[in-house]
């Protein structure tokens, strides 16, 4: 079943349009400063593809990464280290001469400027919440549902899945559908929300649907369904994590993210 796109009045939808353009206004004055530079540096070989956050440390380190690289930040800092792993992954795994779509993304998030800036020029991203397909450049953003989706079977090099899967989302069709507009060898990156003891969330809701911080027999139900799919786990899973570095405000919650990155078997 379709998950429900987020509610928002007017005012959030400005503020979104406002996010959106300003984010996109910055990446094309960044494209033209790294062009005059000769093109954008490498990108971190360290970043692990599976993996959960572990620290503030950690996700520190990666917003001092994308400074370096001269990446516009997200404005939750933490989430610069998913989008970061999920980025890395992507780029050191297949290269820049790929297709990538960003499923359930935002216009104003952060791995499709990121790709853009790093080279990649075929980019979609898709939302139940789109009305209507838009660009940036190259960069298309267009409606759609993750667990029902109108490409051909193998369209993309790669699928990246950025804090969606905990809001609703059938997981089953979801990995079915990754699993069909993957190529053989593509790679599907997800992240979500994660607690190995996950806190108390009864009578909390967020985006029209209650809350949801995966526990660790989740992630590893998810990881099955995945395999059913034909998708295999990339790396080792990590499921401890010494500190509690997300602070969601809304919902005065605790947890932290993980990032699970899996390949399309060949078939």
């Amino acid at each position: 079943m379709p998950v429900a796109a987020p509610p928002g009045g007017k005012v959030l939808q400005l503020a979104k349009l406002g996010a959106e353009q300003a984010l996109w206004a910055r990446v094309a004055a960044r494209r033209a400063w790294l062009r005059r530079r000769g093109g954008p540096g490498a990108i971190a070989q360290d970043m692990v593809p599976t993996d959960v956050l572990k620290s503030t440390a950690e996700y520190e380190r990666a917003v001092t990464e994308c400074r370096r690289l001269r990446l516009p930040l997200h404005h939750d800092r933490p989430k610069n280290w998913d989008a970061l792993v999920a980025v890395s992954t992507i780029v050191n795994e297949l290269g820049t001469d790929v297709r990538v779509l960003d499923a359930g993304a935002a216009r104003y998030s952060s791995v499709l400027p990121w790709l853009r800036l790093l080279g990649v020029r075929e980019l979609v991203g898709n939302n139940l919440e789109f009305t209507r397909t838009t660009s940036h450049g190259p960069v298309r953003f267009e409606p759609g549902d993750i667990t029902s989706m109108c490409y051909r079977d193998g369209w993309f090099d790669a699928v990246a899945c950025m804090s969606v899967i905990e809001h609703g989302v059938p997981l089953e069709a979801f990995a079915a559908e990754a699993a069909r507009v993957l190529r053989p060898g593509g790679l599907l990156v997800v992240s979500t929300d994660y607690d190995q003891s996950p806190p108390d969330v009864v009578g909390k809701s967020a985006y029209g649907v209650p809350v949801k911080i995966f526990g660790p027999a989740d992630i590893e139900e998810f990881v099955a369904i995945a395999a059913k799919q034909g998708l295999s786990l990339v790396g080792d899973l990590k499921l401890e994590h010494p500190e509690r570095p997300v602070h969601w405000k809304r919902t005065e919650l605790h947890y932290t993210f993980i990032v699970l990155t899996f390949r399309r078997t060949q078939s």
